[in-house]
C-alpha cells in the first residue's frame, strides 16, 4: 500500500498536550513518525511518502521570493532550508501527465488562492498544496479513486491518503455504525456521512479540499462547475469525451518503463474481456508507441526491444505498417479469464499486432471465495472493506499475466452511462418529452430478453410513474420512506425486467444486497442516520445527478479497494475512466444520449472511430455476453465448508450487525446447485463476506503497526 501522510499542529506545536482524539499527553509530532518513509519535506508540519513509489511517481515544486521554481523527481533529500511565510511548496505523487513547466506554473498560479488549475492535468494524483508556515490544502479527485481522510491528533490535525494509519495513529476503535451503513445503503451519503470504519477518523468528500490552517481543519470545493456545466450537444461532447481519454491513455503508456518483475512480465498490459471499456483502453493503448527502454534497464527488462518515437500520434496510426514498426516492438498483454477465443468487442485485426493476447484458465483457485479453502487470514489487509476481498485471487492471476503497468476499464459504466434515477431530472427541468426514448428502449430490451409481450407492456407504465414520483417526492419524505422500507426489510432482490430492476433505482434512497441478512438492531441504526439526514436541508442537486455521483465514488471505491488486494509488487494498475478530466469530459454528454440502454457501447465506438479506428462494425459490443455471476456462484459451491467455517463464530455478529441464522440457512442454499441465488444475493453475500474477513484481518494484526514511538499498541476495538 502506498500513502502520504503528515499533520499540522497549529501555534502551540511544543507541549501539544493532549490530542482531541484522545491522545496520551506525552505523545507529541517529535516522538512519532511513520515506518520505513521518505520524508518529503520535514518541520513542524511535516509529510511523509510511505511504500513503493516510483521515482516518477514524487514530484515537488517550491517557490521562494526571488528565485525561480524549483522542480525536483524522485527521492530527494528534504529541503534542508527553512520555510518562510512567502514560501510555497507543491507535491504532486501518483501518475501525472503535467510537464516541470506546467507544475512551476501552476504553483504560481495556485499562490492567489484558485486551486482548479492543479486537477486538470491528464492521470490519476494527489495534491498537497503548503504555503508556507500558514496552511496546508490537500485536493481530492473527482471520482473518489484518490481520498483524503484526516483526524485531530496532537492538538492539531494530521491526514493522510489512507485510513488505517491515521486509526493506528489516535488507537481508534471500529465504528460498527458505519459498517451496518456500508452493508445497508453503501450509495448513500445520508447513511455513510463522511465518517469511516475508524472512529473519529473523517473522509474529505470527492471534488473537495482539505484545508488545515493553524492546526484546525476546514472544507472547501474546487469543483463549484459540478453543478454549472451545461451538457454540449452529443458531436462536441464525444470528441471532447475521445480527447480526454486519448490524452489518458497515451500519458500513462508514454511513461512506461521498465521496472524490476517478475522475467517474462510485458511493460504494458490490458485488460481484455466481453466489455466494451477495458477494449477500447486496449486499442487506444496499441495505438501508442512505447517509450525507448533505457540502456541501464534493458539488462534487466521483461520484454526487449525499443518502442516507437514519442510523436504523440494517435489518430491514424492504425494504419501502420510492419516495416514502419521497429524492429522487435514491445508487445501489449492483453489478458483475458476463461475465455477461449479472443472476445468480439475487440475486433482483432493485422492492423493492430501489438496485442498479445493471453488466455488464462479459471482454475479452482482463481474462482471468487478461493481463499476460505485455505486460510481465510492469509490475505492482504485493506485500507477497508470491500466485495474484491473475495475475488482477490481471481483479480491477482489476471494482473500476473498482465504488465508491469496495466491498464482496465473500470469506473466506464458510471462515467459513461446515464443512472436510471436521472429521468426524474428530465422531468423536474421541464423536459418530459425526452423520457420516451429510453423508456422505448428500455421496453424493447424487456421484449427481446423475455420473448413476451406482458413484462414489456408494463415497463413504460412502472417507469414513468417512478420518475415522476420520485420528481415530486419531498427529500424528507423520501428519506422518511427508505428508512422505513429498511426497517421492515424491504429490500429489493435485483430480479425482474430491466423496466422493473430501473423503477427500483428511481429513489433517493435504496437499501444494498446485503440489508437483507443484516440484524433489526444494524437496520434501526442506519434507519435512524437517515431519519436525521431528513431534517438537514435538501440538496440542491436533482436527485438523478445525485445518485451517479455516489454510484460513482462507490465504483472508486471498490477500484482502490481493488488496488490494495491484488496489485503485485512493482506493478501499477491504472483506470483511466476515473480520472479528472475524463469525468469532466462525461458531464458534457446530453442526458438523452447516456440514457439509452447500451449508451456506454455507442460512446466508446464513436471514440475509437473519432481516435482513427474506423473498421468496427455498427454492432460492436452488443453482442451476447457471458454469465458474469458463474464464477461466484462456482466458488460459493466449492467454498461451503470454508464458509460454514468463517461463520460457525463471526465477528459481525459479535458486533450485533447481522441476522445470523438467516445468513447461515441462504448460504446453505448458494452451496446447492438446483437453488441459484439472485445476482443480488450473491452481491450482498461478497459484501458480507469480505466485511468478515477484513474484520479477522484487522484484529490479527498489531495495531500501530505504521508507525515508530506508538507506546503498548492495543487491538482495535469492536463493539457493538
Amino acid at each position: 500500500m502506498r500513502w502520504l501522510t503528515g499533520w499540522c499542529t497549529g501555534a502551540s506545536r511544543a507541549g501539544a498536550g493532549a490530542s482531541r482524539a484522545g491522545t496520551p499527553a506525552h505523545e507529541t509530532p517529535a516522538t512519532v513518525a511513520p515506518i520505513a518513509a521518505r520524508p518529503l519535506w520535514t518541520g513542524p508540519d511535516p509529510l511523509w511518502a510511505v511504500g513503493d513509489w516510483r521515482p516518477e511517481e514524487i514530484r515537488l515544486v517550491t517557490l521562494r521570493p526571488g528565485a525561480p521554481a524549483a522542480v525536483s523527481t524522485g527521492p530527494t533529500a528534504p529541503d534542508p532550508v527553512e520555510d518562510t511565510p512567502a514560501t510555497t511548496r507543491l507535491a504532486v505523487l501518483g501518475h501525472c501527465g503535467a510537464t516541470d513547466a506546467e507544475l512551476a506554473a501552476g504553483l504560481a498560479a495556485a499562490r492567489g488562492g484558485a486551486v482548479r488549475h492543479l486537477t486538470a492535468w491528464p492521470g490519476s494524483y494527489t495534491v498537497v498544496l503548503r504555503s508556507g508556515t500558514r496552511s496546508t490544502l490537500l485536493l481530492t479527485d473527482l471520482a473518489g479513486a484518490l481520498p483524503v481522510f484526516h483526524t485531530p491528533w496532537g492538538g492539531g490535525t494530521a491526514y493522510a491518503t489512507a485510513a488505517l494509519p491515521l486509526a493506528d495513529l489516535v488507537g481508534a476503535a471500529l465504528d460498527t455504525g458505519h459498517l451496518a451503513a456500508r452493508l445497508a445503503c453503501p450509495e448513500s451519503p445520508e447513511a455513510l456521512g463522511t465518517g469511516t470504519p475508524y472512529l473519529g477518523v473523517q473522509q474529505v468528500p470527492p471534488g473537495q479540499v482539505l484545508g488545515i490552517r493553524g492546526g484546525r481543519p476546514y472544507l472547501s470545493s474546487y469543483d463549484d462547475q459540478a453543478g454549472a456545466e451545461q451538457p454540449r450537444d452529443e458531436a462536441p461532447a464525444v470528441r471532447e469525451l475521445t480527447r480526454a481519454l486519448l490524452e489518458s491513455v497515451r500519458s500513462r503508456v508514454r511513461t512506461t518503463a521498465p521496472v524490476p518483475g517478475p522475467a517474462g512480465r510485458a511493460r504494458l498490459g490490458v485488460d481484455l474481456s466481453y466489455g466494451t471499456a477495458s477494449a477500447t483502453v486496449a486499442l487506444l493503448a496499441a495505438a501508442v508507441p512505447l517509450p525507448p527502454v533505457p540502456a541501464a534497464a534493458s539488462s534487466g527488462a521483461a520484454v526487449t526491444g525499443t518502442g516507437g518515437a514519442r510523436n504523440g500520434a494517435v489518430k491514424g496510426s492504425w494504419a501502420r505498417t510492419a516495416v514502419q514498426e521497429p524492429a522487435a516492438p514491445e508487445q501489449l498483454a492483453a489478458v483475458t479469464l476463461g475465455e477461449t477465443e479472443p472476445p468480439a468487442t475487440l475486433a482483432l485485426t493485422p492492423d493492430t499486432p501489438r496485442l498479445r493476447h493471453t488466455v488464462l484458465d479459471p482454475g479452482p483457485d482463481t474462482l471468487p471465495y478461493a481463499g476460505l479453502r485455505t486460510d481465510p487470514q492469509a490475505g492482504r489487509l485493506t485500507d477497508e472493506p470491500g466485495p474484491e476481498l473475495v475475488a482477490a485471487a481471481r483479480a491477482e492471476a489476471r494482473f500476473d499475466a498482465g504488465g508491469t503497468d496495466h491498464l482496465t476499464g473500470y469506473g466506464a459504466r458510471q462515467v459513461l452511462d446515464g443512472h436510471p434515477a436521472r429521468l426524474a431530472d428530465l422531468i423536474r427541468a421541464g423536459r418530459p418529452r425526452e423520457l420516451l426514448p429510453p423508456v422505448a428502449a428500455l421496453a424493447g430490451a424487456d421484449r427481446a430478453v423475455a420473448g413476451v409481450l406482458a413484462g414489456a407492456l408494463r415497463t413504460p407504465l412502472t417507469v414513468v410513474r417512478a420518475a415522476h414520483r420520485l420528481s415530486r417526492v419531498r427529500y424528507a419524505e423520501a428519506l422518511d420512506d427508505a428508512a422505513a422500507k429498511l426497517t421492515a426489510r424491504h429490500v429489493p432482490d435485483g430480479g425482474g425486467t430491466a423496466g422493473s430492476r430501473s423503477a427500483v433505482d428511481l429513489a433517493w434512497c435504496v437499501p444494498g444486497p446485503a440489508a437483507r441478512w443484516l440484524s433489526d438492531e444494524a437496520l434501526s441504526s442506519v434507519a435512524l442516520r437517515l431519519r436525521l439526514a431528513a431534517r438537514k436541508p435538501a440538496p440542491e442537486e436533482h436527485p438523478g445527478a445525485r445518485r451517479a455521483r455516489h454510484a460513482l465514488y462507490r465504483q472508486a471505491r471498490s477500484f482502490r479497494t481493488l488496488v490494495h488486494a491484488a496489485e503485485l509488487p512493482g506493478q501499477r494498475l491504472h483506470a483511466p475512466f476515473l480520472d479528472n478530466q475524463v469525468v469532466r469530459a462525461a458531464r458534457l454528454l446530453p442526458d438523452d444520449v447516456r440514457l439509452q440502454p447500451g449508451a456506454r457501447h455507442a460512446l466508446l465506438h464513436a471514440v475509437l472511430t473519432g481516435a482513427g479506428r474506423t473498421d468496427l462494425p455498427p454492432d460492436w459490443g452488443r453482442g451476447p455476453r457471458p454469465d458474469r455471476t458463474a464464477p461466484a456462484r462456482a466458488g460459493l459451491r466449492l467454498a461451503a465448508d470454508g464458509l460454514a467455517e468463517l461463520f460457525d463464530a463471526p465477528l459481525l455478529a459479535e458486533a450485533g450487525l447481522i441476522d445470523l441464522p438467516a445468513l447461515r440457512a441462504d448460504l446453505a442454499h448458494a452451496s446447492d446447485p438446483a437453488t441459484p441465488l439472485s445476482p443480488a444475493a450473491l452481491a450482498g453475500l461478497a459484501d458480507l463476506v469480505s466485511t468478515e474477513l477484513w474484520l479477522r484481518r484487522i484484529r490479527a494484526r498489531r495495531h500501530g503497526a505504521c508507525w515508530t514511538g506508538l507506546p503498548h499498541p492495543q487491538p482495535p476495538a469492536l463493539t457493538p
